[in-house]
């Protein structure tokens, strides 16, 4: 299907009328399609197998073929073609034979080039689709994963297909999610599966910096605009332009540069710092969070306009506890990936190594995972990970699987214990901890305040 994908040749023509062919080739080349005519079918059909054309305009009458007949050849080289029939015999039952054996469109002649534009424009952006849809179910059935996003669990086959549909519409896209889920991974996955691919992708992370710097960032200055401006300097979304803005825990945002980012959304424009020009923006937005965003929004936290305009499309992915099915296509990537890291040759995983995973509640989500097969890989000495590769505090959550049916002893209560556990055995350090936990520290210290675990009179940063 690559290969259907990448090939040059755009529209084929085939017509026994060599001035249709000559006026149709002149006017499509035009609109900058590749274009090749032909007048008689046992050419086109001897050239089709190499071009592999994403268009095909036939006559219904030709010389030397029937063109509904034609079709049938036409789909057995090329099964995406979109088929456009023309005819000088225009009939209802012509329309409805040639519809019924998979011709994407019906004109009649004289031609009206406008129509026949509007016709080919369609054609190809539905070969396009089809073709993004095929790839996916190819990469799904091969591997279970899709844009270096791994997932066999329905949940993550949806987010994948949301993922292809929303990368062909230019819009701005909203994903929420734990962290340690792949906010970033479904951020980039849909600018390379977009027209935007070609440009740049620049990550931002809205909580990492103080109001002042995330309008210095994010727009750069002009020189001499504060003390220490010696140059000019061009701001993230000034050196983005023509590609995808992601930006990171875009709760963390003040609610002061909220209302400056979203003037610049709706203005499609914005000034650097200190600056008086007005500068065109031409970017893709891709915002994730993972905090509830609505309840944000009803606390007054974050401005519902601006949510509005980020969100055209919502992506929600969910934690990994709720799709265990994850967990095992996920280890052998991981070992994959730690082995190469680490010159490293694990020829296989136990079910051992895998029970206590599969009901672990993972609080810091597939990057946890991943942190847990990297450290099992690093030490392990043999080529066969078992359970002694796995730390102790697995089999501290997950030693009795019953306890998470027991009544009123939820996940999240599991989530609770193990984050306290971890935090005790660190002398309450929460950089050692978030980095044992797989999240990071903001998240970190977010779950401690939900335990009223900030008080500790010894917790270090």
């Amino acid at each position: 299907m690559d290969e259907y994908n990448n090939r040059c040749m755009d529209i084929f023509i085939i017509d026994d009328e060599p001035i249709t062919v000559q006026r149709l080739i002149q006017a499509l080349r035009k609109d900058g399609y590749l274009v090749e005519g032909f007048v008689s079918a046992k050419d086109a059909m001897a050239s089709m197998p190499k071009a592999l054309p994403k268009v095909v305009i036939v006559d219904v009458r030709l010389k030397d073929a029937d063109g509904i007949e034609l079709m049938r050849q036409i789909k057995a080289i090329c099964p995406e073609a979109a088929i456009i029939i023309i005819t000088g015999y225009a009939s209802i039952d012509h329309a409805v034979e040639a519809t019924k054996k998979g011709a994407f469109h019906y004109l009649a002649k004289p031609l009206h080039l406008e129509n026949l534009r509007a016709v080919v424009k369609d054609a190809l952006e539905h070969v396009r689709e089809n073709i993004r849809r095929s790839q996916i179910d190819k990469e799904l059935k091969k591997c279970g994963s899709y844009g270096g996003i791994i997932g066999v669990s329905p949940a993550m086959r949806q987010i994948f297909r949301t993922i292809a549909q929303v990368a062909a519409v230019d819009c701005n896209v909203f994903i929420q999610g734990e962290s340690g889920t792949g906010k970033e991974l479904v951020a980039r996955a849909i600018h390379a599966n977009s027209l935007r691919a070609g440009f740049p992708f620049v990550s931002f992370n809205c909580g990492a910096f103080t109001e002042d710097l995330v309008a210095n960032e994010l727009f750069g200055h002009e020189k001499g605009a504060f003390t220490g401006a010696a140059t000019t300097k061009l701001g993230l979304l000034e050196t983005a332009n023509g590609g995808t803005v992601f930006l990171d825990e875009v709760g963390e945002m003040p609610l002061s540069m909220q209302v400056k980012f979203l003037r610049v959304l709706q203005e499609r424009a914005f000034l650097r710092v200190g600056g008086v020009r007005l500068i065109d923006l031409d970017v893709r937005f891709i915002s994730a969070t993972n905090r509830d965003i609505v309840k944000m929004i009803d606390a007054g936290a974050f401005r519902q306009d601006l949510f509005y305009r980020l969100k055209v499309v919502m992506i929600e992915i969910p934690p990994l506890r709720e799709r265990p099915e994850d967990i095992r296509p996920l280890v052998n990537h991981f070992v994959d990936k730690a082995g190469r890291k680490f010159n490293k040759t694990i020829t296989s995983v136990s079910s051992e190594f895998l029970a206590p995973l599969e009901v672990y509640p993972f609080p810091g989500n597939v990057r946890e995972l991943e942190n847990i097969v990297e450290r099992a890989v690093a030490l392990s000495r043999g080529k066969i990970l078992g359970p002694n590769d796995l730390p102790p505090d697995i089999f501290c959550v997950a030693k009795d699987p019953g306890v998470l049916r027991a009544e009123g002893y939820t996940l999240k209560h599991l989530e609770q214990d193990h984050i306290l556990s971890i935090y005790q055995r660190t002398g309450y350090n929460q950089s050692e901890t978030a980095k044992i936990l797989g999240i990071s520290r903001t998240t970190l210290w977010r779950r401690l305040r939900e335990l009223n675990l900030l008080d500790k009179p010894d917790h270090k940063a």
